[in-house]
């Protein structure tokens, strides 16, 4: 039996351990902060069945996808990149508009945001891009003009209605090229650059009127302003002069961990998750602080931080540029989300509609998430490693010494 179990989930032991933490702690605090979902649907369960659904789907793809050799995940930019900015586009010409951003395709039994898909095409993308112009010296200087138009067409389709996925987007890709050795003038022309884009973007978002909106490419322009305002001009208000009605988010959110009191109320026991919007989604971090104290939260930080230091092991331990570039990219994706998403819940970012990875409610957002931990697995499963790295296999896989060697041999070109 434990033999059969150790075979369905092979891969990095490590990884499917957080794999599962995260879904656990899904499960519970979903079901304990989807308390307005259970007043609506009248069913005590619903949010807690709707999220277990989701995860074990999720599971099925990430065994699926982790069976999947690696190597075969080169192909994914020839269908899957043009296919992105197909839907892109028509999520930005004809989605469907939720609090005043349009993020989605209905397709009537399922709905889903596009952007999602475009993050993990656009990692795989990149890493292949990297591989092809690879030189013993790094990477040949051409590959910068690629990786450059290549992020700038799908993250320029995301910022119109999404800004906080294409900056998270764009920051993987630059962390990437540094890690995929492009030359370091570039990466210092490019950073200038950027510089000089982001003070004239931030000077010409001033500009706009605070009560603009309307139709338009920038229309959502007012929105930022407001949030990035917000978070330069914070000031400490006393509670009295607190006005809840307008910093709703914020206010219910800093309640939520003040009364926790470091140690936590207990699961099950959050009371602003009654008040709090999104309580299950964007601010379930302030959720698991108000139950389960400060420890609780730095338990959950501490878990997408190891996933990210046991993925720069298996990267390290990598022969191929692909697969550690690969795995290197997706983990900072997942990573740096969750930081945002943590930072936003403490008062640190300015309010944006990142969900935390694998433990927010969702649905095809979730199913994605698990796609992503199934390509992470497979790379530490399938991937060839570097000689002198066979003593750290067993750690690494808990398949056989005869199953690596054939999987190695079968990976290599």
């Amino acid at each position: 039996m434990k033999k059969n179990i150790g075979r369905l989930f092979q891969g990095d032991t490590a990884t499917w351990t957080i794999f599962f933490l995260l879904c656990c702690i899904s499960l519970i605090e979903v079901y304990s902060a989807g308390a307005t979902l259970t007043y609506k649907s009248g069913n005590t369960f619903a949010p807690l069945v709707k999220q277990s659904g989701f995860l074990l789907m999720g599971t099925f793809a990430a065994i699926t996808v982790h069976n999947i050799p690696c190597r075969w995940f080169r192909a994914i930019p020839l269908v899957g990149y043009p296919l992105s900015v197909v839907l892109l586009l028509a999520v930005l010409f004809g989605g469907v508009t939720e609090n005043d951003a349009s993020r989605w395709i209905d397709l009537g039994f399922v709905s889903f945001q596009p952007s999602e898909i475009a993050k993990g095409v656009l990692v795989t993308t990149v890493a292949m891009v990297l591989m092809m112009f690879q030189t013993e010296k790094g990477a040949e200087r051409r590959a910068f003009k690629w990786i450059f138009w290549l992020t700038f067409i799908v993250c320029s389709l995301i910022f119109v209605e999404n800004f906080s996925t294409a900056a998270i987007l764009a920051f993987v890709v630059y962390l990437m090229m540094i890690l995929g050795r492009i030359a370091w003038m570039q990466i210092l022309k490019f950073t200038a650059a950027l510089a000089l884009a982001g003070v004239l973007g931030f000077t010409a978002l001033m500009a706009v009127p605070s009560e603009a909106g309307g139709e338009g490419i920038l229309h959502r322009a007012s929105v930022w302003k407001g949030r990035i305002v917000s978070a330069i001009e914070h000031k400490e208000i006393s509670p009295k002069d607190y006005d809840l009605d307008k910093h709703a988010q914020e206010g219910y959110s800093n309640i939520a961990i003040a009364s926790s009191h470091i140690v936590g109320k207990g699961p099950g026991n959050s009371t602003m998750r009654d008040f709090l919007p999104q309580a299950f989604s964007d601010f379930i971090y302030a959720i698991i602080i108000e139950e389960f104290g400060l420890w609780g939260g730095a338990v959950v930080l501490m878990l997408y931080l190891w996933l990210l230091v046991r993925c720069g092991r298996i990267a390290n331990r990598c022969k191929g540029v692909f697969p550690a570039l690969l795995i290197m990219g997706l983990s900072l994706m997942l990573v740096i989300q969750a930081l945002f998403n943590m930072a936003v819940a403490v008062g640190l970012a300015p309010v944006t509609g990142q969900p935390l990875p694998l433990i927010s409610r969702g649905g095809t957002s979730t199913l994605i998430t698990c796609v992503y931990f199934g390509m992470i697995l497979s790379v530490s499963r399938y991937a060839p490693r570097q000689r002198g790295s066979e003593a750290a296999e067993a750690a690494v896989s808990p398949i056989s010494a005869d199953e690596t060697a054939f999987q190695t041999e079968a990976d290599l070109d």
